[in-house]
């Protein structure tokens, strides 16, 4: 299958280099999708990212995975998209409601200069509002090995550092799978890996069974 990776917020496509590789060891075809927020707006990363998607659809099945801010760049540049959908989408530590850490961090100038539109899309809960839920099967990881307890930010909530587990939620029944990892690094642990070459797997399965 034809997978699109997307990366973070202040990341390169670099960072999903080795997951990429694993994708390609086990038959998939991995690409990658580069953005700069500092450079260019939200509206103008996810269009951009909606005219490689469709590009890539008219190849076949395709799936997407996503890390961080490219999730939401994923939802958005699937907005009423004229093309076929994902057959799967891998969501490595998104941030599916608009995330504490962002609502602080907008407070202050260093992040505002450099996340710019995504950032202040990030700390909208209005934002967030407006965003459709994904259509096609979906997969949320999470990331767990953040502090908790009296002194942390997210109370006795697990947590990546960054994100608590309901703010990775999209649905309130989705169910995230749990890695003890952190927000930045969790595209690099072996169970996010395994997770993700599962959902792959599984959605190459169904779409043989189509065919059949």
């Amino acid at each position: 299958m034809n997978i699109l990776l997307i990366h973070g917020l202040g990341r390169t496509p670099l960072s999903l280099w080795t997951l990429g590789n694993i994708l390609q060891k086990a038959g998939h075809h991995p690409t990658f999708f580069g953005y700069t927020s500092v450079l260019h707006s939200f509206d103008d990363i996810a269009q951009r990212l909606r005219l490689q998607l469709r590009s890539l659809s008219q190849l076949g099945p395709y799936g997407i995975v996503s890390h961080s801010l490219g999730g939401i760049l994923t939802r958005a540049a699937l907005t009423n998209a004229n093309f076929p959908p994902p057959a799967h989408v891998v969501m490595l530590a998104p941030p599916n409601q608009s995330p504490l850490a962002a609502r602080l961090a907008n407070r202050l100038f260093p992040f505002r200069w450099y996340a710019r539109q995504c950032g202040q899309n990030m700390a909208a809960p209005a934002f967030y509002q407006q965003l459709p839920i994904l259509t096609s099967p979906y997969t949320l990881i999470a990331g767990t090995a953040g502090p908790t307890g009296p002194l942390s930010p997210f109370g006795h909530e697990p947590n990546d550092l960054i994100l608590s587990i309901s703010e990775v939620r999209m649905h309130p029944k989705d169910t995230p799978l749990l890695v003890p990892a952190l927000h930045s690094f969790i595209m690099n642990h072996d169970m996010a890996q395994r997770f993700t070459l599962q959902a792959f797997a599984a959605a190459d399965s169904d779409a043989l069974t189509e065919i059949g």
